[in-house]
């Protein structure tokens, strides 16, 4: 039988990185990791958006603030919900150092700054992969009984599995990619601006230090910063009824300066985020 969690607000987003990054800690005579995934869910019924925190990111993001909810806002309201799962202690890896991979939204109709919103989030489908282990976080918003938004976001917590070790793909060649529709600047100030606006404090995007210590030569932008940012290319062409998918590629070190194209397809956009120099991706999007 699935335990609910149910919240009367959100979780601060402080207290879910303290224990993420205490999770990734081992303790005497505390159980190991399980091997499945937890049969549990968070649900947290009547959130009122707060309008200047949806005026700070769309500020951040260069979305338009208005009477709607931007397509990608509810992320940030569910991501503490998905972060209260990832953190426990019986979830099958640490959530510290995990990686954001692909997202998927799909949203029914346009939803109203005013009206109630009811959220649950839950974790599944846990899988292996050649560089570690998958799993998707699965979020729905609902105005009463009716499914208005719904979010697929899958992570990896990279490890050694069954499948590693296998021959890596050939690297693509790097090549020039074409002229850009636009571009676009991610800077530390500009990711800074959305690490307070979003939450996501992780110290990977707003420290030199913090992303070295991960590995990265300096701070980099927050893929859904990416994701958001460039939907402001479409501003007033995204319907109501719209699915978005994204899949993210190598990550925006800081400062930098990225190409944006956005081409129309029969059925919608495909949309990418591009290196100017060596043109592999950031980010590839679809929009239908």
């Amino acid at each position: 039988m699935t335990e609910t969690i149910t919240l009367d607000a959100p979780p601060k987003n402080g207290s879910l990185y303290v224990k993420a990054a205490l999770g990734a800690v081992p303790l005497p005579f505390v159980a190991g990791r399980a091997p499945a995934i937890p049969d549990r869910a968070v649900r947290l019924e009547g959130l009122r958006v707060d309008p200047e925190h949806l005026a700070a990111y769309c500020r951040a993001t260069g979305l338009r603030f208005g009477d709607n909810l931007p397509l990608t806002y509810p992320f940030v309201i569910t991501f503490p919900m998905v972060m209260k799962l990832l953190v426990q202690r019986d979830f099958p890896f640490a959530a510290m150092g995990a990686v954001h991979t692909e997202n998927l939204i799909e949203r029914t109709r346009d939803i109203s700054v005013g009206e109630p919103l009811d959220i649950t989030a839950h974790i599944e489908n846990l899988r292996e992969h050649p560089k570690g282990l998958l799993v998707d976080a699965i979020s729905e918003i609902r105005v009463g009984r009716e499914l208005v938004w719904r979010q697929v976001t899958t992570f990896l917590h990279q490890q050694k599995t069954s499948l590693s070790g296998g021959p890596k793909p050939e690297p693509k060649p790097e090549e020039v990619p074409p002229p850009p529709l636009r571009t676009l600047r991610a800077d530390q100030q500009t990711i800074t601006r959305y690490a307070n606006a979003s939450g996501d404090q992780n110290p990977i995007h707003t420290s030199a230090l913090g992303a070295k210590a991960f590995g990265f030569p300096r701070a980099i932008a927050h893929g859904m910063w990416s994701a958001a940012a460039i939907l402001a290319t479409l501003e007033g062409r995204i319907p109501g009824a719209v699915s978005y998918g994204v899949k993210f590629g190598k990550p925006i070190l800081l400062p930098s300066t990225v190409n944006v194209y956005a081409d129309r397809v029969a059925d919608g956009w495909e949309l990418a985020l591009r290196h100017p120099k060596k043109g592999y991706p950031h980010l590839t999007a679809t929009l239908r």
